[in-house]
């Protein structure tokens, strides 16, 4: 999402937390169409009424495999659905590319393998910081994310007042 609203002239920098990151003419479809052999493939359902989710049993080995067990059941849970036709919308123009962008790579990520990571942050030119977790790493490891936002933050500041 940020990759095209990050156009916006109030944006001054992209922070990606273990996210797709798509060029211009992809989506998150054109991304996840041929997985490279043996990366994970994330339990989402058969989608209802036009939106998917990730199947109960599966999601904490999945998305939150360094979760306690209670919260990963909570977020199970309380999942919000996704529209099928959020996978399908095309960047435009890619924000990353007039703009500076961080990305944390979760490097036990079971629904966006990290070397996918890896590869988005690259051609994105992203400064990068990995760190040993799952998917929802914002939630397992807080401190982390929030320095990452704290360096962009701190860098486009910088950059600003130069």
């Amino acid at each position: 999402m940020i990759t095209e609203a990050g156009n916006d002239p109030k944006v001054a920098g992209l922070v990606y937390i273990t996210a797709f990151a798509p060029d211009k003419g992809e989506s998150v479809a054109t991304l996840i169409k041929d997985p490279p052999p043996g990366a994970p493939v994330p339990p989402i359902l058969p989608p209802q009424d036009g939106y998917l989710f990730l199947d109960r049993a599966k999601f904490r080995a999945s998305f939150a495999a360094d979760v306690d067990a209670e919260k990963a059941a909570f977020m199970a849970d309380s999942q919000v659905p996704w529209g099928v036709e959020a996978l399908s919308g095309k960047i435009s123009e890619p924000a990353w590319n007039a703009k500076p962008s961080w990305y944390l790579i979760a490097t036990d990520d079971k629904m966006i393998p990290p070397d996918a990571q890896r590869s988005m942050s690259k051609r994105a030119g992203s400064t990068v910081v990995e760190v040993k977790g799952s998917h929802a790493i914002y939630v397992s490891q807080p401190e982390a994310v929030a320095s990452l936002i704290e360096q962009a933050a701190k860098s486009v500041k910088t950059s600003a007042a130069a």
